[in-house]
């Protein structure tokens, strides 16, 4: 999921009805790649880390500026942070949402899916 350009919606309806159908009722984890103004980076990260889905916060070197561990009930909820949430938070210039299929190793508790 990133910003949209020019009024296209970020995801198909197939895709998102796939999304819906694959995780149900259970949780999604997602990661979260954001590019903000250099100028920002602390005051985004500080902001962002407010939201209580948002469960890591952390600054990082490369193309990518910050990066956020986010965890909802359901898809649809990611979808509505993703958004209209999230681009509330003055710096951000770019998202993209990575979800997560699979944790092998999280909380530092390794799991056997």
């Amino acid at each position: 999921m990133e910003k949209s350009s020019a009024g296209k919606a970020p995801v198909s309806r197939a895709v998102e009805n796939a999304f819906t159908k694959v995780w149900g009722d259970e949780h999604v984890v997602a990661l979260i790649a954001l590019k903000v103004e250099t100028s920002e980076a602390d005051t985004v990260a500080a902001e962002v880390s407010k939201f209580p889905e948002v469960e890591d916060v952390f600054l990082v070197t490369g193309d990518t500026d910050i990066f956020l561990k986010v965890r909802f009930p359901h898809y649809d909820e990611l979808k509505e942070f993703v958004l209209r949430r999230l681009p509330a938070v003055r710096g951000i210039r770019e998202t993209k949402t990575l979800l997560v299929v699979t944790a092998y190793k999280e909380g530092g508790e390794t799991r056997h899916p």
